[in-house]
């Protein structure tokens, strides 16, 4: 199976690439690399939730966003190549979460991304990964995560 039709068994088909809500593009491809901005939980072109995890979002529904910022993040990667079975690696996952003060969960959160990549790659899916709390993130959206990626 390929990483698209593995994701769309799970129910996460993978969608069009989601428009950038500033100046910049959704990834970049230098030699065999691809390298993603930050993606937010959009789902058919609006933000899926707002607020801090810990206090307005749980750390569930947090977990499912940051899986939705990873599938829109490979949304990205394949506007770049056209079809994720070009990848050969996932390498770097780097998650934001917008957290309340006293949480420190930003790790389980994430793994909603990691999980999903691993889900859609298989060994190739597991990564090096960054997990950061934050005070705030763009259009207060929960979760933001970028991706690096090798390809073909």
């Amino acid at each position: 199976m390929t990483p698209e039709e593995r994701l769309a068994a799970l129910g996460r088909p993978v969608p069009e690439a989601a428009r950038p809500v500033a100046a910049y593009v959704p990834a970049v491809r230098s030699g065999s690399w691809v390298f993603t901005s930050g993606q937010l939980p959009m789902v058919a072109g609006s933000l899926a939730a707002t607020g801090k995890v810990g206090a307005e979002v749980t750390p569930e529904a947090a977990k499912e966003l940051a899986a939705t910022c990873a599938l829109n993040a490979l949304a990205a990667v394949k506007a770049e190549i056209g079809d994720l079975s070009q990848v050969l690696r996932v390498v770097k996952l780097v998650g934001f979460v917008a957290s309340a003060p006293d949480f420190t969960g930003q790790p389980g959160v994430v793994n909603g991304a990691s999980e999903l990549l691993q889900a859609a790659f298989g060994d190739i899916g597991v990564h090096a990964r960054s997990a950061v709390g934050v005070a705030v993130l763009p259009l207060d959206a929960p979760v933001e995560v970028e991706l690096i990626v090798e390809v073909r």
